[in-house]
Order: C-alpha cells, then sequence, then structure tokens
C-alpha cells in the first residue's frame, strides 16, 4: 500500500476535521507551469506545501543537473526548510502543470503557538512524515543491506492494520482538503 501520498497521509491523517478546515481558511492554491520553480536552493522559503496535482523535481548543483526526487500528488514540501528555519538544500520545479497548497510559515507558526492540541498533532505528523521519508532514503540507499546477520524486516507495503487503517482515513482526508481547496 505505499504510494508517494503516504507521507503527506501521516501528517494529515492525525489532523481533526476543524484542523483542515483552518488549513482551507488559511491555505492559498499555487499553480505552477512546467519549468517553474517552487523552491530554490539556498534561498529561504516562507510556506510549508502540498503536492494537489502535478509532478516536481528535487535538483542540485548550480546548474541543476542531479536529479534526486520527484514529488508528485500528496507530498509534503519545504517540510525540512519549516522544522529548522534554514535554507533548502535543492532546488524544486515543477515538471508538468502543478498545483500546490501553500501554507504560510507565519500562519502556521502562529497556530503552532496559540493551539497546543493542533501542533501536538502537525508536529507528530510531520514526524511520521520524516521517519517514512527516512526509511525510504535507506532502503532506496541500500544501507539496510550492510549487516551480515540482517534483521527480516518487513517491507514497507506490509503495514499494520491499524496504520492501513489510519491510512486510508488520512487519504479520505486528504481527497477533502484537495476538494474544498479547489471550491474555495
Amino acid at each position: 500500500m505505499t504510494h508517494p501520498t503516504d507521507k503527506a497521509l501521516f501528517l494529515l491523517g492525525g489532523l481533526t476535521d476543524d484542523d483542515l478546515r483552518w488549513i482551507i481558511n488559511k491555505a492559498k492554491v499555487e499553480k505552477l507551469p512546467p519549468g517553474e520553480r517552487l523552491i530554490y536552493e539556498g534561498r529561504p522559503i516562507n510556506a510549508l506545501y502540498f503536492v494537489m496535482d502535478g509532478l516536481l523535481s528535487v535538483v542540485i548543483g548550480a546548474k541543476e543537473d542531479r536529479e534526486l526526487a520527484h514529488i508528485s500528488k500528496g507530498e509534503v514540501v519545504g517540510e525540512v526548510s519549516f522544522i529548522d528555519s534554514r535554507p533548502p538544500l535543492a532546488t524544486v520545479k515543477a515538471l508538468e502543470k502543478t498545483e500546490v497548497l501553500a501554507i504560510s510559515r507565519f500562519e502556521l507558526n502562529n497556530k503552532l503557538h496559540s493551539d497546543s492540541k493542533f501542533a501536538s498533532r502537525f508536529y507528530q505528523g510531520l514526524s511520521l512524515c520524516l521517519a517514512s521519508r527516512m526509511r525510504g532514503t535507506i532502503r532506496r540507499l541500500g544501507y539496510d543491506d550492510l549487516s551480515e546477520d540482517k534483521i527480516e524486516q518487513p517491507e514497507p507495503e506490509e503495514f499494520s492494520e491499524h496504520t492501513q487503517e489510519f491510512l486510508v482515513l488520512a487519504q479520505a482526508k486528504f481527497n477533502w482538503l484537495v476538494q474544498n481547496m479547489k471550491y474555495r
């Protein structure tokens, strides 16, 4: 059941309906034509993004000639820079017509500082999102094969029944969020 959207779903899945309505009221939809940059390596960003539709490329280097990853519908962008307030280490650009949901850093920080229950749910989801991304990176780089006595670990698709139920609910929340942003 692993999909690119799982990372965003971990973030959205724990949020309440009121939290999602707050996001709808504060977020903006940004449309990117192919080739447009959403994030520039080394330049501070002022938002956290969810990809609503389309495809982005993550590239590094002065000539943007080293592609690290693709980011598709449902994924989160800018979460590391949101956490540590440092400029991003890569450029993110649209490979095709793309729509993102942008939540202002200022608005999100105000909400996090004024609503401790929201903050708890948000940071728990963000932690799960980053853990999922880190596990994927480790598997992609092959670090999980370093030990001769390799401990048998479940494949990413083998989520617990509880996690699978959580992701189904989270997918519904993501779909609801996207629908409500388009008709706002």
